[in-house]
Order: structure tokens, then C-alpha cells, then sequence
């Protein structure tokens, strides 16, 4: 059987077992003939099927063994490195000493037949994923060191790393990466230097996945053009540096927000993937039910107060905002806001950015607006007692402020701003609302399958108590219209809402814990138990509600 046909035999095996869908498998060829990549590579830099999972299915195919450990390379004279990386074959010797060949692509034998001629031995081929081949030829072929820049006066440093920043493969090869994360609808590209190779990984759903690896040659090509787009310095790589940059892919406009970090084995960057196109600014969307929106939509309404959203970094309190933002805006209505950065731009709202190199901080920049005459302000993040104070002397004014916290719950954000020195009695005049958020993946309902929880588990969280039929939850299985079973977010949120027993609570100088007590006697449902309603609706599942809000089961 040729090459060909045995890969139009495996997208067959692929698509038996719904392992991708009709529609990604054309996507995958056109981009395999396009790039000249064998079909399977494509498949998994593209992300449609999961890489330990295509080289299972590989083995399962093929009727080869699936080798999982780490490789012990062993290449005889006269294989070069180029034969081996284009075919993605490497030697080695198995735990029992026996010589074998790992190779992520046995659909092409050509690779094999180059090694059985070399050794004059028939080859024994076992499956590896392409990451894993890769990242042991780099391990075994390092690239010749690159020059210090120390060799280089300045301006040559500088020009050396803009031309290799500026050829033609370079520039696909970025293009390349970013709109392959777009298209999956990754929030986040990783571009990570490593011992040997440097490692892009794209977050999915909150996710870090391996995507792929380059050899250390091409490291400093990739990451000066991605810094020559964002506009940075290329020729400083001691220090940390922030840009912006847009990029159209499939016909459309994206904003991406870059990180630059030295570390032990070169620059990391991390790029900010900010489609607003993707971003749906409706409080339905973002997770909030009926009781929730109501909730909030009533603190909208008050003329004046805080309303703050809390969570660690990722969990969606800046859409959060946006989308209280948009509620807000009316034209009889002035709105003010500071970043940073500004993320999305909205029509009709005066958005500015921090610029602490300059003095323009949070503080100051709030401080300015108030003599803006403004009916509503937005404050990206309150980080230090100033800017809470004048965030509450703005909201004792009669301005409506909306901002954000650092903490892991909404009774945390009360103490935290009584922590950083602002007064209780004040504090409880001022403060309307607290949101706690989290991002859960939301489950494929495709393939996701229930099943009865243990009886110890409906125990446990009382689970028969917030279902009015026999509770049955859900388990993520995994297709080809999504990543191992999970096919976007959706939101947990606990809303803790400023009455006169938590007053009361905040004036007697309570804990948090005490805090969250009263308002869960009052009616507010916390992030975990929010996630226990979302997995019995069926929306995900428990042990991502347990990964996300980190309760112990």
C-alpha cells in the first residue's frame, strides 16, 4: 500500500472512531498540500486531534507497538539529521536493549527503508509522538551556539536579529502559528525556550496544550519577529517588555497583547489573543441565570457605589466589567475607565491606559477623572490603599465605580480592602456588590455521556437536594468537534450583595468565612455550589468544578 492510500485509510480509521469530523479533515488535507506535511503532522499542529491521542490510534492502525517512555537515542554513523527530523524517525534502544525506531509518521515508510539500509537490519518500528521525536533529534543534534550579544556592537546585534526576524520562512512560520491558535480559539500562544528546542503551547478553554517544537536555531528567528511586529526592541533580551500588535488572519482584525521574559534558556513570549469579535458582552453568555442577572442588573441601576469583580488572573472579571459597561452605556450617561491595558475598545466610552513610567497611575489617573464630571468610572484593578481610597471618596460622590480585586472569593475582596486600610463604616456605605468568578471548560454535547454519581458523593454535596429528579451528572469523552471532550467556557459566580446583616458583619470586623456564612444563609450560592448546579445541568463536569475552585472532593 502506498503512502497515500495508507493516509486515506488511517482518515478513515480517524473518522470511524469520531475521533474528527468530516469538516476538520478537509481543513487538515488543504493545509497538509499547502504546507507539503504529511497529513498526520497536520493534524495534530493544527490541534484537531489531540497528539497522545493520534499516536494511539497510530499504533492501533499501524498494529505497532505505542512507546509512551523516554527516548534513549542511539544513531548510528551515516544517518544525518535531516533525513531523520524530515522523516520523524529516531533510533534507539529499547529497556531490554533491543534496537528500535520511534517514528510519529508510519504511514511513510521511506523513512524506515533509509534506516533498514544504513544498519542492514530489518527496522522495528514503534509509535512516539511527533513532539517527543522531535524534541530527541534537537537533544542529539544541537545547533552549533549561537553568538553572545556581547560579541556584536549594538546596531549589528540589532540588525542581525532583524534580518533573521524579516526572511520569508520566518514570517509563514509565525503567520503560521498564530492563526492555527485562532482558529482553534486559543486565549493564549506560549512560545517557550527549553534545553534543546523551543516549545509553542496554545491555551484551550483555560488549557495549556503542547502544540509544537522547533529546534534552538530557529528560536531566536521566531521570537524577534513576533518582537519586530509588536514593535519592541529586539536586540534587549535581559529585560522584560510589553507590546501590542494586529494581525489580520481568515480576513479578519486581531489585537494580540505581548510578553517578553528572559529565562535561562532564552526570551519567553507570551501573546494575548484579544478577537473582539469573539467576545460576547451579554451576562446570559458569560454564565449569569435569571436570579444573577437580576441581581446585577439591580446594582447597575443604583446612582452611585462599587461594584467590584473578583478572581485570580483568567477567570473573566475584565469581560465581566465590559459587559456591565456596556449595560451602562447610554447617552444621557458619562463613562470614564483606566487600563491596563485597554483590551477591547467600546463606542461611546472615554478609555485610556496607565502609563506608570510616566506617573500615570491608577491613582492618578482616577483622581484626574473625577474632575471630568463623570456619571460612571471604570477601574482596571484597585492594587494599593490609594486608589481604593479614591475609588470609594469617587463612590461617596455620587459616581457609580466598577473595578477589580485579587482575591479567591467575594467575602476575601471585603476584608482585603478593610487590609489595605480603608474603614469599615466607610467601606459599608460604599461597597453595592461583589462578584466572585471562575472559568469552568464547558462539556461537548456531542459526546459527553451521564452516568449516576456514588451515592457517598450524592451524600456529600447533597446532591439529591439541588435536583428534583434522581441526580446524574456527566463525563467528558472526547471527538472530533472538540479537545478531549470539553468545547468552551462558561462562568461560576458567587454574588455577595451588601445588606444590612453584612454590614452589620463587616462593622463587628468578621472574617471572611464568617462573612460568606451570612450571605450563604441569606440565599447566596457560592462558586462551588454553582458549579454542583451547572454539573448536574449537564454543563460540565465535577472534577473540573473541583480543579476550578480547588474544593477537595
Amino acid at each position: 500500500m502506498e503512502t497515500l492510500e495508507r493516509e486515506e485509510a488511517f482518515a478513515a480509521h480517524l473518522l470511524e472512531r469520531s475521533l474528527i469530523s468530516d469538516a476538520l479533515l478537509a481543513q487538515a488535507r488543504t493545509v497538509s498540500r499547502e504546507l507539503q506535511d504529511p497529513l498526520v503532522w497536520t493534524l495534530s499542529k493544527l490541534g484537531f486531534v489531540p497528539e497522545n491521542r493520534l499516536a494511539d490510534a497510530l499504533a492501533e492502525f499501524m498494529r505497532l507497538p505505542r512507546l509512551r517512555e523516554r527516548l534513549d537515542v542511539d544513531i548510528p554513523e551515516g544517518l544525518s539529521s535531516e533525513f531523520l527530523k524530515f522523516h520523524g524517525v529516531v533510533p534507539m534502544k529499547l529497556p531490554g536493549g533491543e534496537s528500535a525506531q520511534a517514528v510519529s509518521n508510519p504511514l511513510d515508510e521511506t523513512g524506515l527503508r533509509g534506516i533498514e539500509f544504513a544498519m542492514g537490519a530489518r527496522a522495528n518500528p514503534v509509535i512516539c509522538t511527533h513532539s517527543d521525536v522531535q524534541a530527541a533529534l534537537a537533544s542529539s543534534f544541537p545547533a552549533a551556539a549561537e553568538p553572545k550579544s556581547s560579541q556584536f556592537e549594538p546596531g549589528e546585534a540589532s540588525e542581525s536579529l532583524r534580518d533573521l526576524a524579516s526572511d520569508a520562512p520566518t514570517i509563514r512560520l509565525v503567520q503560521r502559528i498564530v492563526t492555527m491558535a485562532v482558529d482553534q480559539r486559543a486565549s493564549d500562544i506560549h512560545l517557550e525556550p527549553t534545553e534543546g528546542f523551543l516549545k509553542v503551547r496554545f491555551r484551550l478553554d483555560g488549557v495549556l496544550n503542547d502544540v509544537e517544537s522547533f529546534p534552538t536555531a530557529r528560536s531566536s528567528s521566531i521570537v524577534s519577529r513576533v518582537k519586530v511586529m509588536a514593535k519592541l526592541n529586539i536586540a534587549e533580551r535581559r529585560l522584560p517588555q510589553d507590546g501590542r500588535l494586529h494581525i489580520t488572519v481568515n480576513g479578519k482584525g486581531i489585537d494580540f497583547r505581548v510578553a517578553t521574559s528572559p529565562t535561562l534558556h532564552g526570551e519567553s513570549v507570551v501573546l494575548r489573543i484579544l478577537d473582539r469579535q469573539e467576545v460576547e458582552l451579554d451576562f446570559g453568555r458569560l454564565g449569569f441565570d435569571s436570579p444573577l442577572i437580576e441581581t446585577m442588573k439591580s446594582a447597575l441601576q443604583k446612582p452611585y457605589g462599587i461594584i467590584l469583580s473578583t478572581g485570580p488572573t483568567g477567570s473573566g472579571k475584565t469581560t465581566t466589567l465590559y459587559t456591565a459597561l456596556k449595560a451602562l452605556n447610554t447617552p444621557e450617561r458619562k463613562i470614564l475607565t483606566v487600563e491596563d491595558p485597554i483590551e477591547y475598545t467600546l463606542e461611546g466610552v472615554n478609555q485610556t491606559q496607565v502609563r506608570p513610567q510616566i506617573g500615570y497611575s491608577f491613582a492618578s489617573a482616577l483622581r484626574a477623572f473625577l474632575r471630568q464630571d463623570p456619571d460612571v468610572l471604570m477601574v482596571g484593578e484597585i492594587r494599593d490603599r490609594e486608589t481604593a481610597e479614591i475609588a470609594v471618596q469617587a463612590a461617596l460622590t455620587g459616581h457609580l465605580l466598577l473595578s477589580t480585586l485579587h482575591t479567591n472569593s467575594a467575602s476575601a475582596a471585603v476584608t482585603r480592602l478593610l487590609d489595605m486600610g480603608i474603614d469599615d463604616f466607610l467601606l459599608t456605605s460604599t461597597l453595592n456588590l461583589v462578584i466572585g468568578q471562575r472559568l469552568v471548560r464547558r462539556l461537548c454535547e456531542h459526546c459527553r455521556e451521564s452516568y449516576c454519581p456514588d451515592p457517598e458523593v450524592i451524600c456529600r454535596y447533597q446532591l439529591d437536594k439541588r435536583s428534583e429528579t434522581a441526580p446524574r451528572m456527566f463525563v467528558a469523552k472526547g471527538c472530533g468537534l472538540c479537545s478531549d471532550g470539553y468545547k468552551g467556557r462558561t462562568g461560576l459566580l458567587e454574588l455577595l450583595e451588601l445588606n444590612e446583616p453584612i454590614r452589620r458583619s463587616i462593622l463587628a470586623r468578621d472574617d471572611a468565612f464568617t462573612i460568606e456564612s451570612t450571605a450563604v444563609g441569606l440565599g447566596m450560592r457560592t462558586l462551588f455550589q454553582h458549579g454542583l448546579d451547572l454539573a448536574l445541568q449537564g454543563q460540565t463536569t465535577l472534577e473540573e468544578v473541583v480543579r476550578v475552585t480547588r474544593t477537595s472532593t
